[in-house]
């Protein structure tokens, strides 16, 4: 559903209208109106745990306008006073050409920065070859800077091959550095460190997984993301082509210890990245097709379980170890421009919104020219740097309330607000102080507060729903850091406390005094800098604090109380018991989750002369009344798409009329107890290979659904059946319920709903045809509901075509979006294939108008 450069074209169908109006209005809601000017007010009760109370109201975004990064030295480098209110994807549009599997951190100076797998980023600036591991720096999240790269191609590490590429980074603030884990083309994951975001980076003398499968994990050793639990224990997740597997870590990412685990598996798994929420484990991953232009099937999906090392499951409680597809949609493809949307990250903004980045394929630009790279000469998907907003919607993730990938005009992360001081003009202007406070400075965060049994309260102030947050740090052993919201007795600190081992909150005096603490892993890096946040919620009085490394989504501690009067207008401060240093205090209005999704295609008016109940005795497209038909393959197409040759007679049983067949009528296919049966064809729809049957009629006028219920019987590999949208031989969607191995399982056969379309590549001179990377749904079930909703995009040329299944006729799950041009007209149809030796029964085929 593109809706063009200036989002203003009519959308007709409700569920298009849906995605294009929660994608337009951004999903969040109005900064929280100001209250009186009052200090925060009288503990009334608390309550402590190690998740804390996160139910916290939250309110929307920046109040701020565009403005450029700073072309300063990253050390020095402050965020802007304001941030742009909106951004546009993909948001390295004139940086770079393309950055795929991007992973993101904010830096302790305070700028974000972005890292990509090797790839030709300047190949439109006449740069040939690639830059390895491409670094991007943003003080806005939405405005980036080339920043350099990892490695340069005249110093390749020694643990590499040849022929080895760099691929999919991850990036963690460990142990006072940043740790940069990567992939190998040629299999192995290797690891950089640095004392600054940009480097310079040493690099490790051996892999941390070597090239070859590791006993008790059968997958690709690449796409590696690291994970710290609360407890301080380090976990590694890694794989592709087909398995996932989790193991703990040494401190600093020294090597594998203690038992692998396999946590997930699926035909094309791969790209896992896991963080905690409300005391959950979630496991996201992108599933099937990944690089192949605008045929690129790439989905983010979610699984979630009570520990990081699973099991986790899906939304529908299928175990991701389950030998079949999986639900659990996170992000997938829309049809407003970009296809293949995954390979992510996340981050939170300084509001404690979530978003993602991740890489999408342009639809109308999809593909690189052949690129001369260290492994010969390739080609290549562009796939730049996206990001979307990320709520969670009944316990589960999903980018933009289900709308998928923007792309107009979206309301900005939020970088900036009453307070976003990095101390990076040296002063304390903005500041009161109270005690011994300097500015310091150092490589890495730049300027910085060095306080001494100080506090520094800031002459900016905000009310309502309120995120504080600050980069913390103790220099004493027996100290303690604090990021405090309020002043005087109702003052409420969150204490990261050295001595007393523990994250507090804390406020009153004498014997009003209220506090609650959760104990801090007993590896806690009391001596680096770790992130604090402190939220307010103005209504309830509830306060939350947490702390990470660096706050991606992994808190080594949380804890919440609440107070009475808390909605005031209150200044954010830091504070030392003993030394203690500062950076990055920012308070703003907090963010407000989006609790909805959009809504999802809903069937209109059944269309009598488009459906079929099957309870006829004729078999649909022939004239042969009884139990089968023995039909010869027949060659060719007619110009509408049905067959040209060895087509019945249409049937005389009700809704049986309007059938044709596609060389067929297929053997053994027959008619009855109210059901089309099916047996499987030795039989291929894949670009040069066409021997299967199709069965067609007329697809209605206007946008429509078209549904039906299947049994598909017998175990095998490559059996599958279920709809078809088809113009011909080299023009259909498909969306079937298939049998597939697991790559690297011999013997293994994954029940999957496939999601695939062939059309011509327009990038390819001449055009042909070609066959998509797959899309997957939920797992299929004995009987398993399949739906495609088609919309005609007439003024972008186009078909978008939407699936969806289920497992009980009730509940469907709504998947992806293929595109296929409109110059031919689309006809409904079914089809059953691949191999021999199962049976599909289809007990209808219902087309209803969309509304």
């Amino acid at each position: 559903m593109r809706l063009g450069s200036d989002q203003r074209r009519p959308v007709r169908t409700a569920w298009v209208a849906a995605f294009a109006a929660a994608v337009l209005a951004g999903g969040l809601g109005p900064v929280v109106a100001a209250v009186a000017d009052a200090d925060v007010g009288t503990v009334v009760d608390v309550a402590a745990s190690d998740a804390g109370t996160a139910d916290v109201a939250m309110s929307a975004a920046a109040t701020s306008a565009a403005q450029p990064s700073s072309a300063a030295p990253p050390s020095s480098a402050a965020p802007p006073t304001t941030a742009p209110a909106t951004y546009t994807n993909p948001v390295s549009a004139g940086v770079t050409d393309t950055f795929p599997d991007p992973a993101v951190i904010r830096g302790k100076d305070g700028a974000w920065y972005a890292y990509g797998t090797q790839n030709p980023v300047f190949n439109s600036q006449g740069e040939p070859g690639e830059r390895i591991l491409p670094i991007l720096r943003s003080t806005d999240l939405v405005t980036w800077e080339s920043a350099g790269e990892v490695i340069q191609p005249d110093d390749v590490p020694a643990t590499w091959r040849d022929n080895s590429r760099a691929w999919a980074p991850d990036i963690r603030y460990v142990d006072g550095e940043y740790l940069l884990t990567y992939g190998l083309s040629t299999g192995g994951l290797a690891v950089a460190t640095a004392p600054t975001p940009t480097g310079p980076w040493t690099h490790r003398d051996e892999l941390l997984v070597p090239s070859a499968p590791i006993d008790g994990c059968p997958t690709g050793n690449i796409d590696q993301a690291l994970f710290t639990d609360d407890d301080g224990t380090l976990y590694l997740y890694w794989g592709s082509y087909d398995v996932l597997c989790v193991s703990e870590l040494t401190p600093g990412a020294g090597e594998l210890t203690g038992p692998v685990t396999q946590v997930a598996q699926g035909r094309r798994a791969e790209g896992a990245y896991v963080v905690r929420h409300d005391d959950l484990y979630y496991l996201m991953y992108s599933d099937a097709g990944c690089c192949e232009g605008a045929f690129s099937g790439y989905t983010v999906k979610v699984g979630r379980g009570d520990s990081p090392v699973g099991p986790f499951v899906d939304d529908d409680g299928t175990d991701l170890m389950a030998e079949s597809s999986k639900g659990g949609y996170v992000l997938t493809s829309n049809g407003d421009g970009y296809a293949g949307p995954g390979h992510h990250s996340l981050i939170t903004d300084l509001a404690g919104q979530d978003w993602m980045a991740y890489h999408a394929i342009p639809t109308a630009d999809p593909d690189f020219p052949p690129v001369d790279t260290r492994n010969g000469v390739l080609n290549l998907s562009k796939r730049p740097l996206m990001i979307d907003r990320l709520d969670w919607i009944d316990g589960w993730p999903v980018v933009n309330a289900g709308a998928g990938p923007s792309s107009g005009p979206q309301r900005a992360p939020v970088t900036s607000g009453a307070v976003t001081s990095t101390f990076a003009d040296g002063s304390l202007r903005d500041w009161r102080a109270a005690g011994d406070v300097a500015v310091g400075q150092e490589p890495d965060a730049g300027p910085y507060a060095a306080l001494d049994g100080a506090t520094l309260t800031s002459r900016g102030r905000a009310s309502g729903d309120l995120r504080a947050q600050a980069d913390l740090r103790v220099a004493d052993d027996d100290g303690a850091a604090g990021l405090a919201l309020g002043t005087g007795a109702g003052r409420v600190t969150a204490w990261v406390d050295q001595a007393a081992g523990e994250l507090r909150l804390e406020t009153g005096r004498g014997p009003r005094a209220q506090r609650a603490a959760t104990p801090l892993p007993d590896n806690f890096p009391y001596g680096d800098w770790n992130v604090v946040t402190l939220d307010r919620a103005a209504r309830t009085g509830a306060y939350t604090a947490s702390v990470s490394a660096d706050n991606l989504k992994e808190p080594l501690g949380s804890v919440g109380l609440t107070v009475r009067g808390a909605a005031g207008r209150v200044p954010v401060g830091v504070t030392a018991r003993g030394a203690a240093d500062a950076d990055n205090v920012s308070l703003v209005p907090a963010a407000r989750p989006v609790t909805e999704r959009v809504p999802d295609p809903q069937p209109g008016a059944l269309l009598p002369e488009h459906s079929d109940e099957f309870d006829g005795d004729v078999v649909p497209g022939t004239g042969a009344e009884g139990t089968s038909a023995e039909g010869t393959s027949a060659e060719g197409t007619s110009a509408e798409g049905t067959s040209a040759e060895g087509t019945g007679t249409a049937g005389t049983g009700a809704g049986n009329t309007g059938w044709t067949w596609v060389r067929g009528p297929a053997a053994g296919v027959r008619l009855g107890d109210g059901a089309l049966t099916w047996p499987t064809q030795n039989a291929e729809l894949y670009q040069g290979t066409n021997t299967a049957s199709v069965l067609t009629r007329d697809a209605p006028a206007g946008d429509y659904l078209v549904e039906t219920k299947l049994n598909l019987d017998g175990v095998g590999v490559n059996r599958q059946a279920g709809l078809v949208l088809y113009a011909d031989d080299d023009q259909f969607v498909k969306l079937v319920h298939s049998q597939l191995g697991l790559l690297r399982k011999p013997g293994s056969a994954a029940q999957t709903v496939e999601f695939t379309k062939e059309a011509a590549r327009t990038t390819s001179n001449p055009p042909s045809a070609a066959y998509s990377a797959p899309m997957f749904g939920p797992a299929p079930g004995e009987t398993t509901w399949l739906r495609l909703a088609v919309h005609r995009d007439a003024a972008n040329g186009e078909y978008e075509v939407r699936m969806a299944s289920s497992t009980d006729g009730e509940t469907w799950r709504w998947g992806g979006v293929w595109t296929v041009p409109d110059d031919q007209p689309l006809r409904t149809g079914l089809v059953a294939m691949n191999t021999a030796g199962a049976t599909a029964t289809f007990d209808y085929v219902r087309t209803y108008a969309l509304p």
